[in-house]
């Protein structure tokens, strides 16, 4: 697996949210993900957004972080956002999400962030068992979906 900063807007990355969303949609019928992202929240060194590429160029693993701070929707000050942790379904059980997860982790500790945080939803088991198994604990309510019973967050000190 290799991995790459590239933009948000990167039409790889379009193409892999296009799946994470049709996946979210499959799961909880609501469309996808509603969260008002901007591709500049993940330019560095505020954010980074990566793609994982196989041997033969394709992409098959996406994940980002963005900087929160203090705000209206719950962040706490040195707050790193975890966005957009998708696998391909045909790459899944590899190890690439933890790879994934860890490349993001560090690069956020690197930037001066102090906590990473996310917001997963109840059908997601998979992505609950990783980051659990990866140091994350259940923390109070944040971001666009904090207000629905599905939504499920959690950190992990950097």
């Amino acid at each position: 697996m290799i991995l790459r900063p590239v933009p948000f807007d990167h039409p790889d990355a379009v193409k892999l949210n296009d799946e994470v969303q049709a996946e979210y949609h499959v799961r909880y019928g609501d469309g996808g993900d509603a969260t008002v992202l901007d591709p500049a929240e993940f330019r560095p060194p505020h954010g980074v957004y990566l793609i994982a590429y196989d041997e033969d160029g394709t992409p098959v693993a996406t994940g980002g972080w963005r900087s929160q701070d203090r705000n209206e929707e719950g962040n706490e000050d040195g707050d790193a956002e975890l966005k957009r942790m998708f696998v391909i379904a045909q790459m899944r059980g590899r190890g690439l999400a933890r790879r994934m997860l860890a490349a993001l982790e560090e690069d956020a500790r690197a930037a001066g962030r102090r906590r990473m945080v996310l917001e997963t939803g109840d059908q997601q088991p998979e992505a609950i068992a990783l980051y659990t198994s990866s140091g994350y604990e259940p923390c109070v309510k944040f971001g666009y979906y904090r207000e629905y019973e599905s939504s499920m967050c959690f950190a992990k000190k950097l």
